[in-house]
């Protein structure tokens, strides 16, 4: 496991429930991992954001990407994206059966069910990386 970079992260994985604790640590092992190797996102920056955990290209090359776990839904988890990006609409056509929506900010998780690794780390991917791609930069340009 990737150690962590700050303590109050470390405490909010603890604060899991010992049920959700490996689902989400797998999770959070493989957006590190993605964001690794993926070269455009350089180095991430591990917080919490709201009270949850969030991962940052230190670059400011993309799009924060956090994830929780909360008590009122007990059988699901979840990756959330900046809902005033595209990405999870562009997700929801890219994987229309590998998760559940929320909305436009949310990938929908299930406990005890297989991560869709490829699909997420694609989704990480691109959202950390997702101001230095064609399509926001082409939507950012002035009409001639």
């Amino acid at each position: 496991m990737t150690p962590f970079q700050n303590q109050a992260v470390a405490d909010r994985y603890k604060a899991y429930p010992m049920e959700v604790q490996p689902q989400m640590l797998a999770l959070r092992e493989l957006v590190l991992k993605t964001a690794a190797a993926t070269p455009k996102a350089g180095d991430v920056e591990e917080t919490l954001k709201w009270g949850e955990p969030a991962y940052a290209s230190k670059n400011k090359a993309g799009s924060t990407v956090r994830m929780d776990w909360k008590a009122k839904s007990p059988t699901r988890y979840a990756l959330y994206f900046n809902c005033q990006t595209r990405l999870v609409e562009n997700f929801r056509q890219l994987f229309p059966h590998d998760f559940h929506f929320e909305g436009n900010r949310a990938l929908v998780l299930q406990l005890g069910q297989p991560l869709p690794r490829d699909a997420i780390a694609f989704c990480v991917a691109a959202s950390l990386t997702y101001f230095t791609s064609p399509s926001h930069n082409a939507s950012r340009r002035s009409p001639k």
